[in-house]
């Protein structure tokens, strides 16, 4: 029988992680949605003085479109695209409350950031420790022709626990960033609503860390840009995992208006009319 370790560095342990967090990001918008209705919902997000912990990616830069590796170099900042979806990242978590936002010093984070802040006017906290992989030699290189001639760097995707001495290895950046998210979650002027704003792999090993996920392993999690991967967090429990990578769509977690449920219940009454 393999052991608890085996199986959480198994590619099973991966699939069974989306597919829980699936179904518990469904669950949690439908829970903060009667909430919306019931009661004012930062009073009753705060009630079991839990902390909600949003990982979230920058939007799209062209090097993004150009599969180019940006690693920590400086001045690269959202295209067009990417400012659109961070404009629909705000709109669609401006129920939230957030009580802290902190981001990458990285343009592409802080731009993100930036318009996540617009309509909240929170102070951005700038943590060096959320920035992207140091990825050394490799930075500003294509990736898809560095997995045609350069047999390093397709060793690093394999296994990047193991690096070339200029480039940091993902244990190396699960360090920092859950150091990071930690040393704000302390802090009592954070509050319990708290969101990072980050890189691909910082998120990555940020939810693999919650997880139990092997670090090996958190390569293998898609994290689109402009997208949010939330982790509940309560004392005497374990951290709950409850979306990786979501791309919410503006009003996903407003609850209806009664006209729009109204409207609603009045549609599906219509279609139980029509079952023979």
């Amino acid at each position: 029988m393999r052991s608890q370790t085996d199986l959480h560095g198994s590619y099973l342990f991966l699939a069974w992680l989306l597919i829980v967090s699936s179904w518990r990001t469904w669950l949690w918008r439908q829970r903060l949605k009667h909430r919306q209705c019931d009661t004012n919902m930062t009073e009753s997000t705060h009630t079991r003085m839990k902390h909600t912990l949003l990982f979230i990616r920058h939007g799209q830069t062209s090097w993004n479109v150009e599969h180019r590796l940006p690693g920590q170099l400086p001045g690269i900042a959202l295209n067009d695209t990417g400012r659109e979806q961070a404009a629909r990242l705000a709109e669609a978590l401006s129920v939230l409350p957030i009580s802290t936002i902190v981001t990458s010093p990285l343009e592409r984070a802080y731009d993100t950031a930036s318009l996540l802040n617009r309509e909240r006017n929170l102070p951005l906290h700038l943590d060096p420790d959320l920035m992207d992989t140091n990825i050394g030699h490799w930075a500003g290189q294509s990736y898809h022709e560095l997995n045609k001639i350069d047999e390093t760097w397709k060793s690093f995707i394999h296994n990047p626990t193991v690096a070339p001495e200029d480039v940091e290895t993902f244990p190396q950046v699960q360090n920092r960033a859950v150091a990071a998210v930690e040393r704000w979650r302390k802090r009592e002027s954070s509050g319990l609503f708290i969101a990072f704003v980050a890189h691909a792999d910082v998120v990555k090993l940020l939810v693999a860390h919650y997880s139990g996920l092997d670090t090996r392993r958190a390569g293998s999690i898609m994290i689109d840009n402009a997208s949010v991967s939330i982790v509940e967090l309560e004392e005497e429990h374990p951290p709950r995992v409850v979306s990786i990578g979501w791309n919410p769509k503006p009003g996903w977690l407003k609850a209806p208006t009664p006209a729009e449920a109204k409207e609603g219940a009045q549609h599906t009454a219509e279609k139980l009319d029509k079952v023979p």
